[in-house]
This record gives structure tokens, sequence and C-alpha cells, in this order.
């Protein structure tokens, strides 16, 4: 299994880039280490300019694959939540009880990826650019009209799946999609808090105790609806 995802390439809509970055060198380089700055950085210190630098190139190329940065932030941000897609469909191939599903669902948000190796991005460094720079991602005044275009695919593509588990659970369960949206961004800003933040976190939200939060959550409130 490892060797299959070590290879796969996650479909991103051809509208967030100009052109496909890992059709060259070049492209495959500014993918890799754009992640590096970013998460050294944060999205407001970076630039294409310093990263021209590093990729020992001209900012007029980098413009070549790139509209701008806000485009390889969603980039990633398809690259991540398509990757833990296949991750889900792969972890839960021979599971045939929801339970099992939702808690390999529940693990795959709190804790990350189980295939972490990838030819053509760093799966680690992604997941951390995906929690620390998301919100810069959905929270604009142009999320409506990239919605529109089908930009974050990959992330709806991830949420439906998880709530189709969901109903296969509790069919009855009102509101599955507004119940998942919420699991996934409050997994996301737990780890961003529990990094940035951690008074709003309890000392021992962490491993077990954190999966365990999320089990327990999930589970009451899909049975006593």
């Amino acid at each position: 299994m490892n060797r299959i995802l070590n290879n796969t390439i996650i479909p991103v809509k051809p509208g967030i880039f100009i052109k496909d970055p890992l059709s060259s060198d070049l492209g495959k380089k500014i993918l890799e280490e754009s992640l590096v700055l970013i998460e050294e950085l944060g999205m407001e210190a970076y630039n294409f300019k310093r990263l021209s630098a590093h990729v020992g190139s001209t900012e007029a190329a980098i413009y070549r694959y790139f509209e701008n940065k806000h485009k390889l932030l969603l980039y990633y941000i398809n690259w991540y939540w398509g990757w833990l897609e296949h991750n889900l469909v792969y972890g839960t191939a021979n599971m045939y009880s929801p339970k099992d599903k939702i808690k390999m669902a529940i693990n795959l948000l709190v804790e990350g990826p189980t295939f972490d190796e990838n030819l053509y991005l760093n799966i680690s460094l992604l997941r951390n650019v995906v929690i620390e720079e998301s919100n810069k991602a959905f929270m604009t005044k142009m999320v409506g009209s990239e919605n529109n275009s089908g930009f974050f695919d990959q992330f709806y593509n991830f949420s439906e799946r998880v709530v189709h588990i969901f109903s296969e659970f509790n069919p009855n369960f009102p509101f599955p999609k507004a119940f998942v949206s919420t699991l996934i961004w409050s997994s996301v800003l737990n780890a961003h808090c529990s990094k940035h933040v951690p008074s709003l976190i309890e000392d021992n939200f962490c491993g077990q105790h954190k999966v365990d939060f999320y089990y327990n959550l999930v589970f009451n409130s899909l049975i006593n609806e």
C-alpha cells in the first residue's frame, strides 16, 4: 500500500495553477521549497521573491506556474485533503463496521495521515502548513467564487466520504454535513491552538487522550441525537 500511495498524484483543478508544477523539475522544486518556506515564515512573510532565491530561478518563472501565493496555498490544501481521502479509502477498505470506519476517520483527522510518504510532496510539512494556514485559504472575500470554480473539491470529497460513513452508523442523524465540517475544523483549530495558544487547551490534550476526546464527542452525538 505504501508503494501505491508513494506514487500517487492528487488531482488539482487546473484553474488553481497556470502550468502544472509536476510537469517540470522547476515546478516540483517550487512545491518542495515553498512548503519549507511557508512553514518557516508563514504565509504573511512568504513571497515569490524569497522563493526564487531558494529555487535558483526568477520570480517571472515562478509566476508561470502560479498566479499568486494564495493559489499556491489552495494547491496545497487540495493536495492534503485528497491525500487524506486516499488514506481513508485504503484504511477502511477491509472494514465492514461503520464504527471502525469512524474511528479511522477520527484518527486521520487528529493524528494525520497513516501513509506519510509521497514522491512529490513532504506529507509531514504539508500537514503542518494546512494546520497553520488553512484559515487563509478559506476565510477570504473570494471564497465564494473560488468555491463555485471547484477550488475546494478535494476538501468536499473527503468531507462527503466521512458524511457517508456517519450516515451508515446512524441514518437518522439530522445534520451529518454540519457535524463533519465542525469535526474537521475542530481538529485543525485544536492542533493550531496546542502549538500557539496552549492556554486554551489542557496540558494532557494529546496522544490517546485527544483521540478519545473525539471518539466520545462523535459517538455520543451520533447515538444521542
